[in-house]
């Protein structure tokens, strides 16, 4: 057979043939033995061998692994595991015992919280136990029926224990990921009455066997009383006869059906849902859960569908009453730090906003806060002397809506040194520093123009927006994109005109047109994320070009950091009112206030740079640039002025303090936003008025008259354009003055050039053409250190 036929019959058989040898050529035989001599086949025939010897090693071993885990053994392991997991149980069933009367000792654990000021003397003692315990019978029974309708629908036949939310409750607290939520009635009453609000597995094991114990040991009624009367509502309430008083001035017996569902709805976040202090989105979150108890009512039976629909409105509570230790301004600063407080309780023990409340609230805690004494007093009499001494409610009815907040902030630590939350915590109890339902108008403008520098953006023509950047500036101007009208054409204060002007000169006279159109040429989506990473809520807001206006709600707090980011050359400051907070022996971690970066150094120092042309040479210049309080402070700051005078703003800082100071038209009696025109005698109340006034008064008395701005950029009014003669211009021989011009003060943007700017011709209105830079020593101008040496996003 020749080897052409070999190889078919190999194939044809599916294995190698036999191998062949040369007759008469015996094997080689070396010093080592003999050595087989083959074919190729031969040795491919070796390597087969090698692969039968090597699969039927991994036989033996996927035998010896089906051998270790065989059914038997899986099934053994799993019974076993189940059979410790029921005998720890009832170890632990056995074990812990339901605890005895324990209403005693938990009153007696409740003491007054201490608050201090940053340099340690006491600023409030806060915390009297406000709870009176009645019986269930004093209850109307539709009453009762809201509160197992908010938390428990299964009340009445569950045995004590929600298996399956207690099993995803333990494995979240032992993964660290915080509450859950799954807990009864009867668990939650455990909770209050035997146990604390910590969570950990220790805890939940404990509460579930002393549930368990509890539900076979009381009636349900028991519970339930127990419950609705050991539960925290807010307002310093604890029990339902407290919170009935606390919030509706009856006791718990008179209570209607519509007022026991709110306060069924109000546990899980009392403070967030009480009506006379909660946001908007507070007030609609509280409201649907109102509906949700009621519906729950009639889908168990315990309410007539007919009833059910007669009750549309949700019953608005009462104002509080005055609590003691927080007369004045201690009040909002007592509010916001417990607030602050609470949040980290929530964020590092996973507790729930109600179980934090209740874990803060009269509980021996004691709590520095970064507020400053000194500058909270300077504060707190800037808005006496420029505010509340100028109103007279009795000349102008108007002057009793008018409301002021004010949040100070240091840029460098985030330490919200002073707060003015209002004329009294016992007569006004919503903070003015805090609520963020008024708009911020037209201080919203600098995070339009910062958006646009972070973005490097363009206008419709595909010019860089810069400072210099020329706009139209007509009052109604159609804002468009990419040719076609978008459907919104805003008009200017009082309708001006200002045909084409710059960017920087658009910001002084704060034009409505221009930044409309800037806010499209950017686009809305990206100053929406940007107004977000320097420290606005933008989660509700619509990227829309009417957001140009500064139309989304904010508060001082949350300007304050805003303004603070910037003057921190971009990284994030998120203000901070708690310096320490210590129970017993424990102390909470305090996050640092100041964050990461957020936009790059450049645009924010350009900002700052726009931004000090407002005050020297725009709207605030009459109230702060002219100030006689003024020693030499830089400034950068914004105007603000809703275009229906509800509000009115100045946000402004000096390179070691920001302060964010609003005017707010509040109806006396039903809370309802009104117009400010006419308050004080002015017809119009705006931002460079009462506000800047306040701001001055304040700020500087307690600023540096020497610190100066370190600012990376080559843009703005706090940047002089380069000294630069040519032949047929000599330059004045007039020198530089950094201080603001003598004329006549005026509310309105002067039509000159401020004479701290060097020119080479006649003042003009526009800047020079010229790019900005240095003086002709090379040395930095106007007051403004430039730093272009370091790195663009470095500190």
């Amino acid at each position: 057979m020749g080897r052409a036929e070999e190889r078919r019959a190999r194939g044809r058989s599916g294995h190698r043939a036999a191998p062949r040898r040369s007759s008469g050529v015996p094997p080689h035989t070396g010093d080592d033995g003999p050595t087989v001599v083959g074919t190729p086949s031969e040795s491919g025939g070796g390597r087969a061998a090698a692969r039968r010897a090597a699969k039927g090693a991994g036989r033996d071993g996927k035998g010896r692994i089906r051998r270790l885990f065989t059914w038997k053994k899986i099934l053994g392991t799993f019974l076993g595991t189940c059979l410790l997991a029921i005998g720890s149980f009832i170890a632990l069933y056995l074990y812990v015992d339901v605890p005895g009367d324990n209403a005693a000792a938990q009153a007696a654990q409740r003491q007054s919280n201490v608050y201090k000021y940053s340099d340690g003397s006491v600023l409030a003692r806060a915390g009297d136990v406000n709870r009176e315990i009645v019986d269930l019978s004093k209850v109307p029974k539709k009453v009762q029926y809201t509160f197992v309708a908010a938390e428990n629908k299964s009340f009445y036949n569950d045995h004590g224990i929600d298996l399956k939310g207690t099993a995803r409750g333990l494995l979240n607290t032992a993964m660290g990921k915080g509450a859950q939520g799954g807990s009864t009635i009867t668990q939650q009453y455990v909770k209050n009455y035997y146990l604390s609000q910590e969570q950990t597995v220790s805890r939940k094991l404990k509460e579930m066997v002393i549930s368990l114990k509890v539900d076979r040991q009381m009636t349900k009624d028991d519970i339930l009383a127990g419950y609705i009367n050991t539960s925290y509502y807010g307002r310093g309430a604890y029990g339902i006869q407290a919170a009935a008083q606390a919030y509706y001035r009856v006791d718990a017996e008179k209570l209607t059906v519509e007022q026991g569902a709110y306060l069924a709805a109000l546990l899980q976040a009392p403070s967030q849902y009480d009506w006379s202090s909660a946001s908007d989105t507070g007030k609609k979150l509280v409201t649907n859960r109102w509906n949700y108890v009621l519906d729950n009512m009639v889908e168990e039976g315990w309410l007539k569908r007919s009833e059910r629909q007669e009750m549309t409105k949700l019953p608005v509570p009462r104002e509080p009453k005055p609590a003691a230790g927080r007369e004045g301004q201690k009040g909002y600063l007592i509010e916001l730090a417990n607030r602050q407080l609470e949040d980290q309780l929530m964020e590092q023990q996973g507790l729930t906003r109600s179980q934090a409340e209740a874990a803060v609230v009269d509980q021996g805690w004691t709590i520095t806060l970064n507020v400053d004494k000194k500058r909270q007093a300077a504060l707190e009499k800037a808005v006496k002397a420029e505010l509340t001494a100028r109103l007279d409610p009795k000349k102008r009815k108007v002057d009793k809506n008018i409301q002021a907040g004010a949040v100070s902030v240091d840029p460098k630590t985030g330490k919200i040194v002073a707060l003015y939350g209002g004329e009294d915590y016992f007569k006004h109890y919503t903070s003015n520093a805090t609520r963020a339902d008024y708009q911020p108008a037209s201080t919203f403008k600098p995070v339009i123009l910062a958006a646009a520098l972070e973005n490097a953006a363009q206008t419709q023509d595909g010019d860089p927006i810069t400072a210099d950047t020329v706009y139209d500036g007509t009052s109604k101007r159609p804002v468009v994109d990419g040719g076609a009208k978008v459907g919104f054409a805003p008009e200017n204060e009082d309708d001006q005109d200002y045909g084409d002007i710059t960017v920087q000169t658009a910001m002084n006279k704060s034009v409505n047109s221009v930044f409309a159109q800037m806010g499209v040429d950017v686009g809305m989506k990206d100053v929406m994320a940007v107004a977000g990473a320097l420290g606005m809520d933008t989660e509700d807001a619509q990227a829309v070009p009417a957001q140009t206006l500064g139309t989304m709600g904010a508060s001082p707090l949350q300007m304050a950091g805003v303004y603070a980011t910037l003057d921190n050359h971009g990284v994030k400051v998120t203000p901070g009112i708690l310096k320490e907070a210590e129970h017993n022996t424990r102390k909470v971690e305090i996050p640092d206030p100041i964050g990461e970066r957020v936009i790059s150094r450049r645009a924010a120092d350009t900002v700052t740079s726009v931004l000090t042309g407002v005050v020297d040479d725009g709207t605030a210049r009459q109230a702060v640039a002219n100030n006689p309080k003024r020693s030499g402070q830089k400034v950068a700051g914004k105007t603000g002025t809703s275009d229906d005078n509800k509000s009115a703003w100045f946000t402004g800082y000096t390179p070691d303090l920001v302060t964010s100071v609003g005017l707010f038209g509040e109806d006396a009696k039903t809370h309802a936003q009104t117009k400010m025109y006419g308050a004080g005698g002015f017809d119009r109340v705006n931002g460079g008025g009462f506000p800047a006034k306040i701001w001055a008064s304040y700020m500087f008395g307690v600023t540096k008259p020497d610190a100066r701005f370190s600012l990376q950029t080559d843009q703005g009014a706090g940047v002089r354009p380069t000294w630069t003669p040519t032949p047929s211009q000599t330059p004045t021989t007039e020198e530089p003055t950094d201080e603001p011009t003598t004329e006549e003060p005026s509310d309105e943007p002067t039509t000159q050039e401020p004479t701290d700017e060097p020119t080479t011709q006649e003042p003009t209105d526009e800047p020079t053409t010229q790019k900005p830079t240095t003086d002709p020593t090379g040395r930095p101008t106007g007051g403004i250190t430039l730093d272009p040496a370091r790195p663009d996003d470095e500190d």
